[in-house]
């Protein structure tokens, strides 16, 4: 399957390979992962994951779509809702910073695929420039969540590493990788952080240690687990005594 942006999140894709969002779904849940590779499960959209792909397709140039696709971010009167201005406000104080500019003014969602571990992946890449690789994120804060910054609690070092070795398996190039962080903060915050080699390849670690149990489940060899909490097991349980 030759993966573009019209099939790329597509039912048959998400059979065919692996992406982090699958990876971390399968950590989150394993029963859950299967419905949403099936089709039978879509995760829910909420206000902050949409303010987040508002600013994503502000910087692809997709976000006239965007609008016409969600009209729940807009009030009666068609005018944005706050969180959807606010949005715009994140935009603007992006556009102000020339460095941040530079690093979102790569190739935009450039798509690529590779054998990593046993099975087929794919990555969509923010902004792809010559020596290295930066995904755009919308974050709450830059503040610690349970210990953890919340790069590391969402992952993000985890993205990168899995966005670097595809790219290094496609090209044989090894870029630096940066995430490009606004925050939904009243005032903005801004900051460019790289993600280091040695992080990444403790995250690929991870992903290698994982990722067999993952390829049996969707191949069927071996039954998912429930988390039992999750939307999905609380829709799906079945009451026997």
């Amino acid at each position: 399957m030759i993966l573009k942006n019209d099939n790329y999140f597509s039912i048959e894709a998400s059979k065919e390979y692996f992406s982090v969002s699958q990876y971390k779904s399968f950590m989150e849940c394993e029963a859950k992962a299967m419905a949403e590779i099936r089709g039978e499960w879509e995760q829910k959209k909420t206000t902050a994951l949409l303010v987040g792909s508002y600013v994503d397709a502000y910087f692809e140039g997709t976000l006239d779509t965007f609008k016409l696709e969600n009209p729940e971010i807009f009030k009666k009167d068609w005018t944005l809702k706050a969180d959807y201005v606010k949005a715009d406000e994140i935009i603007k104080r992006i556009h102000s910073d020339k460095l941040f500019m530079e690093y979102m003014s790569g190739e935009k969602q450039a798509i690529f695929t590779a054998n990593m571990f046993g099975a087929k992946w794919k990555i969509k890449i923010d902004s792809l420039l010559p020596d290295k690789i930066v995904d755009l994120k919308v974050m709450r804060s830059l503040e610690r969540i349970m210990g953890k910054s919340l790069i590391s609690f969402w992952k993000y070092d985890l993205q990168m590493a899995v966005y670097q070795s595809v790219y290094h398996l496609c090209t044989g190039a090894c870029l630096d990788t940066f995430l490009a962080v606004a925050t939904k903060e009243d005032i903005t915050d801004i900051e460019i952080i790289e993600i280091p080699k040695w992080r990444r390849l403790e995250c690929l670690e991870e992903v290698e240690r994982h990722l067999p149990r993952f390829i049996q489940i969707k191949q069927g060899s071996i039954e998912p687990e429930r988390c039992g909490v999750c939307d999905y097991c609380k829709s799906t349980k079945v009451l026997t005594k």
